[in-house]
């Protein structure tokens, strides 16, 4: 599994380009920046965009999302939970921070344990629901590697007072990733890549899990 961040947007969201062969289809995770900045790369590897998956509903991860979807038919997928973000502005964010509003419809509506595969491709990944920055907030698990959306990051982890945040939900959420095998590379919503590892031993609020 190939996989390439694509650093985008005001907020450096994460965006990840997945595939297996050059040639083949890809899989997108987030969506943020223009579709040029996300279609580019995938051009130059000779990847057609067939799958964007969604961590979450914010407006930071959808931007554009109408846009690009336009470009490439590509099949747009986001926990059941969060579908109702893409058509209201006011609970992704869009309306109060000034970005553009997704109005998009997902074609799947994900829940713990889907198996999102990538056509043509010896990838899949399964579905976490991993709420607690959003109610329905998921994380993908694959190849050891896992993207975690705004659930996980470098040394800290997604916030809960935004609306539909759950402290409660997210110290879950953060205790069962804890359990993942600890070489996991973990792929983030914003910030480096880290692995489980380490951020089980330095991650203040994933220590604080394990300790329990």
């Amino acid at each position: 599994m190939n996989v390439l961040p694509l650093p985008l947007g005001p907020l450096g969201t994460n965006c990840y380009l997945v595939w297996d062969e050059p040639g083949g289809n890809a899989l997108l995770v987030d969506c943020a920046g223009t579709p040029r900045q996300i279609l580019a790369p995938a051009q130059e590897r000779g990847l057609s965009l067939a799958v964007i998956v969604l961590t979450h509903g914010h407006m930071d991860h959808t931007e554009r999302l109408a846009e690009l979807v336009q470009r490439t038919a590509a099949e747009v997928a986001i926990h059941e939970l969060d579908a109702p973000l893409l058509r209201d502005p006011m609970l992704n964010g869009a309306a109060l921070f000034g970005y553009p509003h997704a109005d998009a419809t997902p074609d799947r509506l994900l829940r713990e344990g889907d198996a999102i595969a990538l056509a043509g491709a010896a990838i899949t990944l399964t579905v976490l629901h991993t709420p607690g920055h959003t109610p329905g907030s998921i994380c993908l698990l694959g190849e050891g590697a896992l993207f975690s959306g705004d659930t996980l990051f470098a040394g800290s982890i997604g916030r809960t007072d935004l609306p539909g945040g759950d402290e409660t939900e997210m110290a879950a959420s953060l205790q069962r990733l804890t359990e993942l095998p600890e070489a996991t590379t973990v792929y983030p919503g914003h910030g480096p890549t880290t692995t489980l590892r380490e951020e089980k031993r330095h991650n203040p609020w994933l220590t604080r899990e394990v300790r329990g």
